[in-house]
């Protein structure tokens, strides 16, 4: 009989790590539990389905459980929760109070959704942003709202709030730090961001988090410092926090920034060792930082994809490490798109790095050839050994790119003077400028040092 591995969740890093595992070892037998209904979808979708430009909720769901047993040998039992976990035995409880023993376990129990503990936050009309399960009740609801505070000016609560608004809702963002996107992005792209979601009649709270949530059944308010903002809804898009039920259960090392502390096989320490037959990915683990030592978190879809790849690996025996991460992201806010990779200038500053911006402006296609955007980039290098550390962009079109060219000159260490003497960009008229505001703004940050 083949070796008995068990993967729990069912998300990006869950399946890809029980499709790696099947691929590494064809015989063994590999089940999936999760508490889901729905698997292997991606939760970034579902302001887009709200907001009507993806056609339902079926439509980003990638297979189903028959496919994953009739294409790959893999049992996935959907709305079984693992109440149990021992190590020692290696067995683990469900819901349904059968005992699983396993040769291999995976936990991708990703995270969970951070909601400010305030009066009134479990009133009928606050809703969460996680799952199709909680993407139908906001669905269900807009039907019968007119207006909806979202807390939290993140990426998906930005998302959300153009979604609400472009479908016709009166919408409010409460952040409680003085400007959106806060940490990842710098103040002056952010100001960007939020001057086009205030043309779209957005309104923003800012520097004030949420105070309490009120009304007799159902939300009818919200308090943001001394402002009463009226409201028929309130999505919670407040951060993701590791699901660490489990990994506490057995006692596994929670790292300072509250994930678990993993090797570079992806395997988790108790005690200052490593612990065998066990494998983490996904939103619940910290991994290592690529442009400045130490660990960090990385609570990205392509990184879920990647970690659950090497812990299916060696799950079934192979062989594989998970190497240190730059976490580059995306998001398309209304017709805008914004973009960043590394370090912003703020966090560089939280970890002690003295550094140097080029910033450039320009068009995403040629001035000549219609239908160009507005492009700003910006980068950031380390005043010391000039090499470039992080970036960002705001524009209409095409940051995907782009993102990812200064994701790899960031993973290969790259100095701006590198970038600028050796590092082409493709040119069409349709596609970009002749010279690339990238490699202008690289430029630009070359020049910073000979002023």
């Amino acid at each position: 009989m083949g070796k008995k591995i068990v993967v729990v969740g069912s998300g990006a890093a869950g399946m890809t790590a029980a499709s790696a595992a099947r691929e590494t070892d064809p015989k063994a037998e590999v089940t999936v539990f999760t508490e889901e209904e729905h698997i292997a979808y991606s939760p970034c979708a579902i302001p887009f389905v709200l907001e009507g430009k993806i056609t339902d909720f079926a439509s980003i769901v990638m297979h189903d459980p028959e496919f994953y047993q009739r294409e790959r040998n893999i049992t996935v039992r959907t709305k079984t929760s693992v109440t149990s976990l021992n190590d020692q035995d290696k067995t683990l409880t469900l819901s349904t109070g059968e005992t699983v023993a396993y040769d291999s376990l995976i936990l991708a129990t990703g995270g969970k959704v951070f909601v400010p503990p305030v009066e009134g936050a479990d009133l009928p009309g606050v809703y969460k942003v996680r799952t199709i399960a909680d993407g139908m009740e906001i669905q269900k609801a807009m039907k019968d709202a007119r207006s909806v505070v979202v807390a939290g000016a993140g990426v998906i609560g930005l998302e959300m709030a153009v979604a609400l608004r472009h479908v016709g809702l009166d919408v409010t963002v409460v952040e409680m730090f003085p400007q959106v996107i806060p940490r990842i992005c710098d103040q002056d792209i952010a100001q960007m961001v939020q001057s086009y979601c205030e043309s779209l009649g957005i309104k923003f709270v800012l520097g004030t988090p949420i105070g309490s949530i009120k009304g007799e059944g159902k939300v009818s308010s919200v308090m943001a410092g001394l402002t009463e903002i009226p409201c028929d809804m309130v999505i919670m898009a407040t951060g993701v926090r590791a699901n660490l039920d489990l990994p506490r259960m057995i006692g596994l090392e929670i790292s300072p920034l509250g994930a678990v502390r993993v090797s570079a096989t992806l395997q988790p320490y108790k005690r200052g060792r490593l612990v065998p037959s066990i494998y983490l990915a996904g939103d619940v683990i910290t991994c290592e930082s690529a442009v400045a030592p130490g660990p960090t978190m990385s609570q990205l879809g392509s990184t879920a994809v990647r970690q659950g790849r090497v812990a299916g690996i060696n799950a079934a025996g192979g062989y594989a490490t998970f190497p240190a991460v730059v976490s580059p992201w995306i998001s398309k806010v209304g017709d805008m798109q914004i973009a960043g990779v590394g370090m912003s200038s703020g966090l560089a500053a939280y970890y002690g790095l003295d550094v140097v911006v080029g910033r450039a402006s320009g068009l995403t296609r040629a001035r000549y050839y219609p239908g160009g955007t507005r492009l700003e980039v910006k980068l950031i290098a380390d005043r010391e050994s000039h090499r470039i550390i992080g970036a960002q962009m705001a524009g209409g079109e095409e940051l995907n790119g782009r993102i990812n060219w200064m994701s790899a000159a960031i993973l290969r260490n790259v100095t701006a003077e590198e970038f600028v003497t050796a590092f082409e960009n493709a040119y069409c008229p349709p596609t970009s400028m002749v010279k690339d505001v990238v490699n202008m703004a690289a430029e630009d940050l070359v020049k910073r040092w000979m002023a």
